[in-house]
């Protein structure tokens, strides 16, 4: 039986990341995004119900902004995946820091670039 995504929002601090969920009503905080899911995880099985609740990341869906999408995963250039979604880098670049906001349609662009690319790296193979 698969179980249901829980939705997360995420945001930057000074500290690391800060991160909530409404439907749980349950908040937490990291020092980087794998001490986020931990802390995360922890403190959803500790509000559940269920006492035998049995939390995994892939039930966790982080929603994070662009900038701090970028500022995380260093190894994702703007400019390159610009290109492989056929964006001009120049707006890619005015979402990523924040000067104008993609709107829903150009979201579900980058993300399933972003995908694409994970998809890519996820399948490769060294010789």
């Amino acid at each position: 039986m698969k179980k249901k995504k829980i939705y997360i929002t995420v945001e930057k601090t000074d500290t690391g990341y800060s991160a909530f969920t409404e439907d749980e009503q349950v908040y937490s905080t990291g020092q980087n995004i794998p001490e986020l899911y931990k802390n995360l995880i922890e403190a959803l099985e500790l509000a559940s119900d269920d006492p035998e609740a049995v939390i995994t990341t892939d039930q966790l869906q982080l929603n994070l902004d662009l900038q701090q999408f970028f500022k995380y995963y260093k190894v994702i250039n703007a400019n390159f995946l610009a290109e492989r979604i056929g964006m001009n880098p120049t707006l890619l670049s005015q979402y990523v820091s924040g000067t104008k906001r993609p709107s829903a349609r150009q979201k579900e662009k980058i993300i399933q670039g972003i995908h694409m690319i994970g998809r890519e790296l996820a399948e490769l193979q060294f010789v």
